[in-house]
């Protein structure tokens, strides 16, 4: 399956290779601008390679956070820098799951990823596990447990949603239209295609990213413009907490 090469792309090599801090930004808009949008788009980007025949990917994602609930009230509260931990599968497949960290700086992101097993990702979630840090390990996994054990890091919300990409090499720009965003507390049906989940949008209504290194180009800036966008502080993993909430 073409998508799980995709997950290649953010790896955090053990050679000390460390993705760059990215621009990213947000807007809500509404399911005739997203098909607007997407006429344009094809005209000026390319279709990511990794989606499926309709352009398409499903994204799953189980956030985690302590037992304080740090992630979600440091996103609420706008600190920065802050960190969100999750675990991410593609097209619903355990054949390549990323354990990922995504840190926000001001207005910049950075993702730092390494793939795991089926078998880690189920000690991670599971709360009675006794996982323990290793030299076999990637640097980033074995962080996460020690997190796991002095602050009680354990599955809070299942985040869903169907990704339809566009990319384009010049400013390393990838624009991503996020459709039918749901939130469900099953992370134990993870890769089950009937996990219970509901939706967290207003009918109608979806999330449009536009992420970036130095620069987008004047042709992809003007196509995405549109009168009626606003820019967001959107959080999917804070949105979704607390509609299970």
């Amino acid at each position: 399956m073409k998508i799980m090469t995709a997950l290649t792309a953010n790896i955090d090599t053990q050679d000390g290779a460390r993705p760059k801090f990215r621009h990213e930004l947000k807007y809500l808009v509404s399911d005739a601008e997203l098909a607007e949008l997407g006429v344009r788009l094809r005209a000026v980007m390319e279709p990511d390679p990794h989606a499926d025949e309709n352009g398409d990917y499903l994204i799953r994602s189980i956030y985690l956070d302590d037992w304080k609930n740090s992630c979600m009230f440091e996103n609420e509260d706008g600190t920065s820098p802050r960190e969100k931990w999750r675990i991410r599968t593609y097209q619903l497949s355990d054949e390549r799951i990323s354990l990922e960290c995504k840190r926000k700086e001001g207005g910049m992101i950075q993702k730092k990823a390494c793939l795991i097993t089926r078998d880690q990702m189920d000690a991670l979630c599971d709360v009675t596990s006794d996982i323990n840090v290793s030299r076999d390990f990637p640097p980033l996994l074995n962080r996460f447990i020690l997190l796991k054990k002095t602050q009680r890091f354990e599955p809070k919300v299942v985040v869903e949603y169907l990704r339809k990409p566009f990319i384009c090499a010049n400013g390393n720009v990838r624009v991503t239209f996020d459709m039918q965003i749901c939130s469900s507390s099953h992370w134990d049906m993870f890769f089950e295609p009937d996990m219970p989940k509901h939706p967290i949008m207003p009918l109608g209504q979806e999330l449009l990213e536009v992420k970036y290194d130095e620069y987008i180009p004047d042709h992809i800036y003007h196509a995405i413009q549109m009168r009626s966008m606003r820019q967001e502080t959107f959080s999917k993993y804070y949105l979704c907490r607390h509609y299970a909430l």
